[in-house]
C-alpha cells in the first residue's frame, strides 16, 4: 500500500495530462460543449477525502428542510417508498475481482478506494417506519438479509422485486409487514462475470408485466475484450412472470438508475459515460430509453462522435447511434434518478432529481450533489439546479456521497448517502 501512495504524487505531477485547473465548459442540456479529446498516461485524479458530518448537514434551498432519518447503515444505495409510507433501503457493496490489465488500473483502483466508506456492505434490505407521521422514522428492522449486493428495487402489487448484482429475485409483500416471509424466488440470472460495473438498476412497466434492468459494461472502453461485454452495457426487458428477457436498448455504458415517467410510461435512465478522454469528456447523461435504440458505447459518444480507441471500428453502428436527451456534466457519476411531483413544491414540482455521486477523475471535482432537471411538456427544459449540496465542503473534505434518490408522493425527497451511511429526507416547509 505504501508503495502505491509513494507513486501517486510523482505520477500526477509528471505523467498526467490535465493535472492543472480544468476548463469550465458549458456541459449541460441537450447540446453540450464537447471539447477536443485529451489523452495522457493517466486521467487527472482528485478523489473524495472522507470526514464526518459532525453537526453539519447538507444544504437545501430556502423553503426546504433536511434531516437524517437513518444513520449507521451498511452502505445504502437505493431506496423505495412503500404504499404505507415505509421506506426500504438496499444496502450492499458489490463488484468482482476484475483483472488489472494496465499499471493505471492498479493506481486508479487504489486511489478510488480511498474515497469510499470502510464499512462492509450489508447485503440486506432495511425497513424504516414513521408510525405517527411526524417525519421521525423511529422504527427500523431488517426486512431481508443474505442478499448479494442488492441495488434496484421495484414493487408491483404484492410482488417486491430486488436486483442483486447477480440475479433478479422476488419477495411476496403484504402492506405493513416489517420482515419478508420466506426466501426470495429467482426470476432470472443477471450478468455477473467480473462485474466491473456491478450495480443492477431496476424499474417496472406501468402495468407490471415487464421489468427493466440496467446492466453496466465490464470495462471503460472494451479493454477486456468484447467477450467480457456479452449482455452488458444495455437495459434488459424481463417478463416478470417467466423471467424471459431480451435487450431493450443497447450502447448504454453504465445505466445506473432507471425511472418510469408518470402519466406517460416512458422509461428514463441516467448513464455514466467513458473516461480517459479529458476532464470535460464525456458528459454523463439523462435520457429517455427507446426500445431497440443504440446509444453509442463503445464505438461513439454523444451520438456519432467516434471514439478512436475502439478496435475494430463499427461505422454501421455509429451511423445508428442516438444522441441522449440531456447532458449532466462530465464525470459527475449520476447514480440516482426520480421524477418529482407537485407535492415537492414550487419550482421543484415538475422535473427530475438526480443523485450525483461525484467525480474521481477530474482535478476540479464535479457532482457530489443532488441536481434537479426541470421538465416542460414532458421533456427536460432549462439548466439544472443544485438542490442538495454540501457533500463536499469548502475545506475540500467529503462528508457524503449521494446515490439513490426517491420522491415520496406525499412530498419528500429521500436520498441515500453511501459515504456517511445515512438516509436523508428533504421536505418543503409547510406554512
Amino acid at each position: 500500500m505504501k508503495r502505491f501512495g509513494f507513486l501517486a504524487a510523482p505520477v500526477c505531477s509528471i505523467l498526467l495530462q490535465g493535472c492543472g485547473s480544468d476548463p469550465a465548459a458549458t456541459q449541460y442540456g441537450p447540446a453540450p460543449d464537447l471539447p477536443e479529446r485529451q489523452r495522457g498516461l493517466l486521467p487527472s485524479m482528485k478523489i473524495a477525502d472522507p470526514t464526518g458530518w459532525g453537526s453539519d448537514r447538507p444544504s437545501v434551498p430556502e423553503g426546504y428542510t433536511v434531516n437524517a432519518i437513518a444513520t449507521d447503515l451498511k452502505v445504502p444505495r437505493q431506496t423505495l417508498v412503500l404504499p404505507n409510507g415505509d421506506i426500504l433501503v438496499a444496502e450492499g457493496k458489490g463488484g468482482g475481482d476484475a483483472p488489472k490489465l494496465r499499471p493505471k488500473d492498479f493506481i486508479a483502483g487504489y486511489i478510488k478506494a480511498k474515497g469510499t466508506t470502510s464499512v462492509k456492505g450489508g447485503d440486506r434490505l432495511t425497513l424504516l417506519r414513521d408510525a405517527d407521521g411526524d417525519g421521525v422514522y423511529e422504527g427500523r428492522a431488517v426486512f431481508a438479509e443474505n442478499l448479494n449486493a442488492p441495488y434496484g428495487l421495484a414493487l408491483v402489487n404484492n410482488a417486491l422485486y430486488v436486483a442483486n448484482q447477480d440475479s433478479l429475485v422476488r419477495f411476496v409483500y403484504q402492506e405493513g409487514q416489517i420482515r419478508a416471509e420466506g426466501s426470495p424466488v429467482k426470476i432470472t440470472d443477471l450478468p455477473s462475470q467480473i462485474n466491473h460495473h456491478w450495480t443492477k438498476s431496476l424499474a417496472a412497466s406501468p402495468d407490471g408485466r415487464f421489468l427493466y434492468v440496467g446492466i453496466g459494461s465490464n470495462s471503460n472502453i472494451t479493454e477486456r475484450g468484447m467477450a467480457a461485454e456479452v449482455d452488458r452495457a444495455m437495459v434488459w426487458q424481463i417478463d416478470a412472470q417467466t423471467g424471459a428477457h431480451k435487450p431493450f436498448a443497447t450502447g448504454l455504458r453504465n445505466p445506473t438508475a432507471l425511472a418510469i415517467q408518470p402519466g406517460i410510461g416512458q422509461l428514463w435512465a441516467v448513464v455514466n459515460e467513458r473516461d480517459e478522454l479529458g476532464p470535460n469528456l464525456v458528459p454523463d447523461y439523462l435520457t429517455s430509453v427507446r426500445e431497440g435504440a443504440f446509444y453509442g458505447w463503445p464505438y461513439s459518444y454523444w451520438g456519432r462522435n467516434v471514439d478512436p480507441r475502439v478496435r475494430p471500428q463499427r461505422p454501421d453502428l455509429v451511423a445508428a447511434a442516438i444522441r441522449p436527451d440531456y447532458a449532466l456534466g462530465s464525470h459527475v457519476a449520476a447514480l440516482g434518478v426520480s421524477f418529482s411531483n407537485p407535492a415537492m413544491g414550487g419550482r421543484f414540482g415538475r422535473g427530475v432529481f438526480v443523485g450525483e455521486h461525484g467525480s474521481w477523475n477530474r482535478n476540479v471535482p464535479s457532482g457530489y450533489k443532488v441536481a434537479y432537471v426541470p421538465f416542460r411538456g414532458g421533456r427536460p427544459s432549462g439548466a439544472p439546479v443544485d438542490f442538495m449540496t454540501g457533500f463536499m465542503g469548502t475545506d475540500g473534505k467529503t462528508r457524503g456521497r449521494p446515490v439513490g434518490v426517491t420522491v415520496d408522493p406525499r412530498g419528500a425527497l429521500i436520498v441515500a448517502d453511501d459515504l456517511s451511511n445515512t438516509v436523508w429526507r428533504v421536505t418543503p416547509v409547510r406554512r
